[in-house]
């Protein structure tokens, strides 16, 4: 059937609404990076991450229902819903960030959390990259392949980012505040998700690639 998918128009609306998910990835991800800079601004800074996130949560909603209105789709429906949810999974984890920020009311935060927040920026921003290339991404494959690379590999930093930052955690704040330790290892942990779910958008796109080249 893929002969038969090359002939018939496409509906182009979804890579419209790809890259407006993924402008809203990156908004989040440069709120939450601005965030974990601390100071007065964190809860105004957490509430901007959720606005962000709401946005991006229409975004996929009108992703949903175009699919249901759709009689050809540029590629396979499941892989436009898995790839579409995996976006909105990326902006809902730097949301829990935000949550958690504002739960325990931390307005300080460790070097090591902010150079998280750089390479999920850095992934993010990938991510903006990626989404208009899908529109043909037969003639782009080999530029997405590499763009996908990338975010694999600030995943990979990511985690060992996560590491030294919860080591240095314990052998420093958490020997005399385990409570210190406990908040700072949770907010570690949403970090290592948004990266992880990131990583996820890259393997969805690489799936694409695969399935339909």
């Amino acid at each position: 059937m893929k002969w038969f998918h090359k002939i018939m128009p496409r509906e182009e609306k979804f890579f419209v609404l790809f890259d407006r998910h993924a402008a809203c990835l990156k908004a989040g991800a440069v709120t939450l990076r601005e965030l974990l800079n601390g100071g007065p601004r964190v809860t105004e800074l957490c509430a901007t991450v959720m606005a962000h996130e709401n946005d991006a949560d229409q975004v996929a909603h009108e992703v949903l229902e175009a699919i249901r209105r759709s009689f050809i789709t540029p590629f396979d429906r499941s892989d436009i819903k898995d790839l579409i949810n995996t976006m909105d999974d990326a902006i809902d984890q730097m949301n829990k960030t935000a949550k958690a920020i504002q739960l325990f009311e931390v307005t300080e935060f460790e070097d090591t959390m902010r150079q998280m927040g750089d390479v999920i920026v850095h992934s993010a921003t990938l991510t903006c990259e990626i989404m208009p290339l899908l529109s043909n991404f037969g003639a782009n494959a080999s530029r997405l392949n590499a763009l996908t690379a990338q975010v694999v590999k600030d995943e990979e930093k990511s985690d060992l980012l996560y590491d030294a930052g919860l080591k240095a955690l314990y052998l420093g704040k958490g020997r005399q505040d385990a409570m210190a330790f406990i908040v700072g290892s949770e907010i570690y942990g949403h970090l290592e998700k948004v990266a992880d779910r990131l990583e996820d958008v890259a393997s969805q796109v690489n799936g694409i690639l695969i399935e339909h080249l």
